[in-house]
């Protein structure tokens, strides 16, 4: 009886659900979507938007909607190589210092009431505009550092227009990346008379020249983005991109989201909450089978490490240098990785028994020779030949991550450290880690760039945080020399054999402990076609198709 119960009040939420849902949408639907006729994608936003100025666009959410919108001169495929955007090709002085670009001369801007003609066509001065924009301290973009090995002089940035249709960069040293940097929403071109024409409110008022431009915006309910008619790209001779627009709802409650997904009233969904992950997924992370006819699961790897971070920066409370290092060894060897994916996770992603680097980059560990596996004898003999047993240290994270914060307790106990668990605001975490206020700390680091250096750049002693991204303070003069001498090495294999060492010299000090290597996890409604994944989560919507919807069942 009290099952029946459950599953009564189960329903009744779920009804609960749905109507609300129905309701929101019902009262926020505006002409601009309901014109396209169908063939829209339509996702939903949970973190919500806060600008469309691609100068802002620091994280998945903002990057998304900003390579709908913008372009850049370069971009990155589904494999991660760089290939043409606006830039149909480019030349790299032998110095690795002199990057010239040669644009493509028929990109034009979505039309907008700022140009006097409506529109107009992108030259190489808008280049130099966008991208001195993005250093000016007023703007205050956080993207501002992606120029940092771009060349100062007392004129400013070495950014040039040789003509309409060259445009120059010049590094202060060379930088093998620095065309994947590119590649990034920030590096996006922006019209300077739009920008003037709106100032501050340009970043609901956005023109650039992606595939869909900007139709309607209401903050906390609706985007709607409409197709691009001049874009200048095509595939297999068809211009892009296929579909009418695309609409971004901003559902707060991943649940009511993940009801309306079920029901077929949004066609994506990017990974997987705990609260629902067991209603779609096997604990072998397949999709369950009464949901096959109506959705479409895409795994691939993603260039995300999860990982647990130690402030190496002094020894911890009266341990020796030498125990602390035991300390952190103890704790690697005690945590079975493999066993939290299965049971916390569903199986989605790989156990971390490599470095920081993941799988899918140069450097990346395969033979599993750097990390630590699972073995708590070796764990409980470093506890007592440096006598830790009973040393207390105490993990900080986020509500989100709780679970496994309480699998890393229980685990670490057992080989006789005393781990304690402390869950903290997210803006918390950040602040105190930044502080280096944290001895122990849960982190996680996505690729901004398809290059190892992203990762190495964390144990680097130039990058000890505040200033940087060095939140362990991480100090090796053998692997900060390495870092600094790597790009100037004209063999890339040279350097990716680099990149392993340096790697193997933070796993040695045990500085992190590395828990699992993420995937790509994506919900597709079958009306969709040609999505496809990546391995830093894009969304590319420009080469879709979507067929006439089709009503949605689940059993």
């Amino acid at each position: 009886m009290k099952q029946d119960q459950y599953s009564f009040l189960s329903r009744l939420l779920i009804l609960g659900g749905f109507l609300f849902v129905f309701l929101f949408f019902t009262s926020c639907k505006r002409p601009a979507e309901s014109s396209i006729n169908g063939n829209i994608f339509r996702y939903n936003e949970s973190s919500g938007i806060f600008t469309l100025d691609p100068a802002f666009a620091k994280d998945l959410p903002h990057i998304w909607v900003g390579n709908q919108l913008f372009n850049g001169l370069v971009a990155l495929n589904d494999r991660l190589e760089i290939v043409p955007a606006i830039a149909k090709s480019w030349d790299i002085s032998e110095d690795g210092l002199d990057y010239t670009f040669h644009l493509n001369q028929n990109v034009f801007f979505h039309e907008n009431e700022a140009f006097k003609n409506g529109s107009r066509i992108v030259k190489a001065d808008d280049f130099v505009y966008s991208f001195n924009r993005l250093t000016e301290a007023r703007l205050a973009s956080p993207g501002k550092w992606i120029f940092n090995v771009v060349e100062q002089t007392e004129n400013g940035y070495a950014f040039a227009a040789l003509n309409d249709s060259t445009f120059q960069i010049r590094l202060s040293k060379a930088f093998p990346p620095f065309l994947g940097l590119l590649s990034m929403t920030y590096a996006s071109v922006v019209p300077r008379e739009a920008v003037e024409y709106y100032g501050h409110d340009f970043r609901q008022n956005p023109v650039g020249t992606g595939p869909f431009r900007f139709k309607y915006w209401k903050e906390g309910v609706k985007l709607v983005l409409l197709k691009n008619e001049h874009y200048f790209e095509q595939l297999d001779g068809r211009q892009m991109p296929f579909i009418d627009g695309v609409s971004v709802s901003f559902l707060v409650d991943k649940q009511i989201a993940f009801l309306e997904f079920i029901k077929g009233s949004l066609d994506f969904m990017s990974g997987i909450d705990a609260r629902y992950k067991d209603e779609l997924l096997t604990k072998e992370g397949k999709l369950k089978s009464k949901f096959k006819n109506n959705i479409e699961l895409i795994r691939a790897p993603f260039l995300n490490t999860e990982y647990i971070g130690f402030q190496v920066g002094n020894t911890y409370r009266d341990l020796s240098s030498d125990q602390y290092k035991a300390l952190r060894k103890a704790i690697n060897f005690s945590i079975d990785k493999e066993k939290m994916l299965r049971y916390l996770r569903n199986g989605i992603g790989h156990p971390g028994w490599s470095g920081m680097i993941p799988a899918g980059l140069p450097g990346y560990d395969s033979s599993e020779s750097i990390g630590y596996h699972y073995e708590p004898e070796k764990a409980k003999s470093l506890v007592s030949e440096y006598q830790l047993k009973g040393v207390q240290i105490t993990l900080s994270t986020t509500a989100d991550y709780v679970d496994i914060g309480k699998f890393v307790q229980a685990q670490v106990n057992e080989v006789g450290i005393d781990l304690q668990l402390e869950v903290l605001p997210p803006a918390t975490i950040r602040q105190l880690r930044a502080n280096g206020s944290l001895a122990f700390f849960r982190g996680s680091w996505v690729a901004d760039y398809p290059d190892a250096e992203n990762y190495l750049s964390l144990f680097y002693s130039g990058n000890l945080s505040p200033k940087g991204p060095n939140y362990t303070r991480f100090s090796n003069p053998q692997f900060d020399q390495m870092y600094e001498h790597m790009f100037s090495q004209k063999s890339d294999q040279m350097r990716f054999t680099n990149y392993l060492k340096m790697d193997s010299l933070v796993m040695e000090d045990a500085t992190v402990v590395v828990l699992f290597y993420d995937e790509v996890l994506r919900f597709v409604n079958k009306r969709v076609q040609n999505l496809g994944s990546n391995p830093i989560n894009l969304l590319n919507l420009k080469q879709i198709k979507i067929e006439k919807s089709q009503p949605v069942k689940t059993n």
